[in-house]
């Protein structure tokens, strides 16, 4: 064995080892011979450092460029980066040049953090918050969100309906035995088999877009806690990808298991409401295991029958209604007799049914919150003020942009000042504008088209406004065109509603059942601009809407007495026609009669 061999072998023998078979110098530092006690000081030490900057923290102002992905958000692929870009080449940017930004930063205060808020007592308690973060978060609140309180009798309702559900929802005995009912009824095609369950349900199909499938929701439900039924939902497509569950302690969707029953029927299907309700009045009538409504856009007058008090004798005995609609159905309810006075005692603010209905189901799952709170903080919330501005084309004429865009600048510029007017590059601002340059305003624009925040965007790029403030344009998503079935792009929806929710105020397209959603759950009321083949420079572009709550737009003109027709917008003070659907209903704030 050579010298060298003999060293290695002392060494290897006398030297003291750690746990993980690392040998240490006998005279090593401290920090080598104990890393656990250096692990632990080092972590004190970095834990204060995070700790500090944080509290140092302040928001910056921070240019976006591409979609955003709800599906990625918890990634952290869709945080927000800086860019050196062309401001005009950014889908989500902001209208800053990228010399102004460091200037603008001083400027923005900042963001506050979400903060637990049980909404007024609408939501219950037993849920786990981590599961459903949009629950109790209840982040940057507009001022219409602050406005309204729910009335007590409101959350008692709930209250109950919430222990009816425990008690009667799925994976209960309860549920199981009216599941058997059913099973038997659709195999052996009769009644006469008695139901051994307490309880009676109501299963909402959807129908359309993702704005109707939420207003037609909200409408089954508010019907199901005035006749203590249990809403069950379709779980496609998405809900549960979309929505946390609203109950605590038990589920709203249909389990697997269940029976196979149609739940994609049309208004010709044979069990509907108008086959039954010619046979019921017959003596020895039998009541049916369950009935198909269909209360969409293009329902007959039979099916329009369900808003008649003497038919909703027969229809709240039938223990399983299964109900198909893509419409805001709750002002005929109001105008029913039999609800009037239970929903003035819910709603003593009429306007407000939507806006506490809503807030109280709809809570998006994590991923999507993520994303509604990460564009939030990096875009909107150190602006001074928020505008947002939705836009929805029906008609594809390339024709309409030009006369789409000059009647959006009529509204928000020339007839209502949401946005500042704009002076020549070559002025300098007044003394007032020099005075308010430190002021910001935040335009959220959402369409499924990017021309339209482009071109905004773009003229306050390169035109000085005459108060001096500082507009910065973004758009979230621009999707080119409706995909109701992909979940990615509902998740993008729901993400664009929440965010337009949150702003200070709002404009909105005409008969949208997007910007209704928004702007009830925001308790806005929003300016609604009329219909682009009805705008021409010498009428206004815009009007503002007397309610937040959205538009029923092809309500039912059946006079339930005479079996001929009513105007249904002038019986009641409470329920008038739309402001831009001459034929819709919506609940106003007046209790007087017309």
């Amino acid at each position: 064995m050579t010298m060298e061999n003999k060293r290695l072998k002392s060494r290897h023998h006398d030297d003291p080892q750690d746990d993980d078979g690392m040998f240490q110098p006998k005279h090593a530092p401290w920090w080598v011979k104990d890393p656990f006690k250096s692990f632990i000081i080092f972590a004190v030490f970095f834990s204060g450092s995070v700790l500090f900057s944080m509290l140092n923290h302040r928001s910056i102002d921070i240019r976006i460029v591409g979609g955003f992905n709800p599906l990625k958000a918890d990634q952290g692929e869709n945080q927000p980066r800086e860019v050196a870009a062309e401001p005009e080449e950014l889908d989500n940017g902001s209208s800053l040049a990228p010399d102004e930004a460091d200037e603008a930063e001083e400027s923005i205060p900042s963001v506050e953090e979400p903060h637990v808020n049980d909404l007024g007592g609408l939501i219950a308690e037993g849920f786990d918050e981590k599961s459903c973060l949009s629950r109790y978060q209840s982040p940057w609140k507009n001022k219409g969100q602050q406005q309204h309180q729910p009335s007590p009798h409101l959350i008692s309702k709930l209250r109950n309906y919430e222990a009816l559900h425990r008690r009667c929802g799925p994976h209960t005995e309860s549920f199981r035995k009216a599941s058997e009912y059913i099973n038997y009824s659709i195999h052996n095609n009769n009644s006469n088999h008695s139901s051994s369950s307490d309880c009676q349900y109501i299963i909402w199909t959807p129908k359309n877009g993702l704005g109707n499938q939420m207003m037609s929701l909200v409408s089954v439900f508010l019907y199901a806690l005035l006749t203590q039924k249990v809403l069950l939902v379709k779980p496609q497509p998405h809900i549960s990808d979309l929505f946390c569950e609203p109950f605590p302690g038990t589920s709203w969707l249909i389990p697997s298991s269940f029976p196979p029953i149609n739940l994609t029927f049309g208004k010709d299907s044979p069990r509907t409401y108008d086959y039954y309700n010619l046979k019921w009045e017959k003596p020895g009538s039998v009541i049916p295991a369950y009935a198909y409504l269909y209360l969409a856009h293009d329902c007959n007058e039979e099916d329009a029958r369900f808003f008649c008090d003497e038919d909703q004798t027969f229809i709240q005995k039938v223990p399983w209604l299964i109900i198909r609609s893509n419409q805001y159905f709750v002002p005929s309810l109001f105008l029913m007799p039999s609800f009037q006075k239970e929903l003035s005692e819910l709603f003593p603010e009429k306007e407000t049914v939507f806006h506490f209905s809503g807030r109280y189901l709809f809570h998006p799952v994590n991923p999507v919150w993520s994303s509604i709170t990460s564009y939030y903080k990096a875009n909107l919330a150190g602006a001074d003020e928020k505008i947002g501005i939705q836009v929805r084309i029906f008609k594809t004429d390339p024709d309409l942009f030009d006369k789409i865009l000059q009647q959006i600048l009529a509204c928000v510029i020339k007839e209502n000042d949401l946005l500042p007017q704009i002076i020549d590059e070559t002025k300098k601002p007044g003394t007032d504008a020099l005075h308010k340059s430190n002021r910001t305003k935040a335009v959220l624009i959402t369409c499924l088209d990017a021309r339209y925040s482009n071109a905004i965007r773009k003229m306050y790029e390169e035109k000085t406004t005459q108060t001096g403030e500082i507009i910065r344009v973004f758009q979230p998503s621009n999707e080119m065109r409706q995909k109701c079935t992909d979940l990615v792009h509902s998740m993008k929806a729901l993400t664009d509603i929440y965010l337009l929710s949150l702003t200070d105020k709002l404009v909105t397209s005409s008969i949208s059942t997007f910007g209704y959603v928004a702007q009830s759950l925001g308790g806005l009321k929003p300016w609604i601009l009329h219909r682009p083949e009805e705008y021409n420079a010498s009428n206004p572009g815009c009007q503002r809407a007397v309610s937040m709550e959205p538009c029923y737009l092809a309500p039912p003109t059946l006079d339930c007495k005479t079996r001929g027709t009513v105007d249904k917008g002038k019986i009641v003070g409470y329920v008038r026609h739309c402001e831009d659907r001459a034929k819709g209903l919506k609940l106003i704030d007046k209790d007087d009669e017309p």
